[in-house]
This record gives C-alpha cells, sequence and structure tokens, in this order.
C-alpha cells in the first residue's frame, strides 16, 4: 500500500513553486522568461486546488485546475501576441525598454 504525502508538505511546494515564479517576474528583463515565469505560478496554484480537492476527497480542484489551465492557455496567446507586436516596433524585449509607453504609441501612430 502506498503512503501519502502530508499536505502540508503538499502545499509548502506549491508555494515554493510560487514564490520561484514571483522571483522569476521581478528579476527577470526578458519578457518570454517573465511569461514563463507567471506560467509557474499559474501551476502553483492549480497545484494548490488540487491537494485541496484530493484532501476533502471532492473534484472541485481538479476542474479549478482546468479553468486555470484555459486561462493560462489564453494569458499565452494574448502575451505573446502583445510581445510580437512590442518587438516589431521596439526590436526588443527586454521589459526595461519598455518603460517609455509613449514612444511606442507615437511609433505606431507614425506606421
Amino acid at each position: 500500500m502506498m503512503e501519502q504525502i502530508p499536505v502540508e508538505q503538499s502545499l509548502l511546494l506549491a508555494a515554493l513553486l510560487f514564490g520561484i515564479g514571483l522571483v522569476g517576474v521581478l528579476i527577470r528583463k526578458n519578457m518570454i522568461l517573465m511569461m514563463m515565469s507567471v506560467e509557474i505560478m499559474l501551476n502553483a496554484a492549480g497545484m494548490a486546488f488540487i491537494i485541496a480537492g484530493s484532501r476533502w476527497a471532492q473534484p472541485d480542484g481538479q476542474v479549478m485546475f482546468i479553468f486555470i489551465l484555459t486561462m493560462a492557455a489564453a494569458e499565452v496567446a494574448v502575451g505573446l501576441a502583445l510581445i510580437l507586436k512590442l518587438f516589431h516596433l521596439q526590436k526588443s524585449i527586454d521589459a526595461d525598454e519598455m518603460t517609455q509607453m509613449n514612444d511606442i504609441t507615437e511609433a505606431s501612430e507614425s506606421n
């Protein structure tokens, strides 16, 4: 018979993954890597839902995880489209170079 992992340890792993994703969003300058860090955070939240659902023997955690995966797919599609447009305008995906949004709007109006 298999032993179950304690809920506290599982939630600690989810919190650790969420923290890694948060640090990645705050430290990284590359927008693609920032989006990957957001995906890690979303997966950690989904993992917490699944852990809580299994603790109370309810399918709600799995349903929420499917919702989170759907939301993450939409976020990636919209985010990559925005990053491609910014790269087309600025020739860079460095987040520090995107601080002047007026320059971006002026460049798109002139095209």
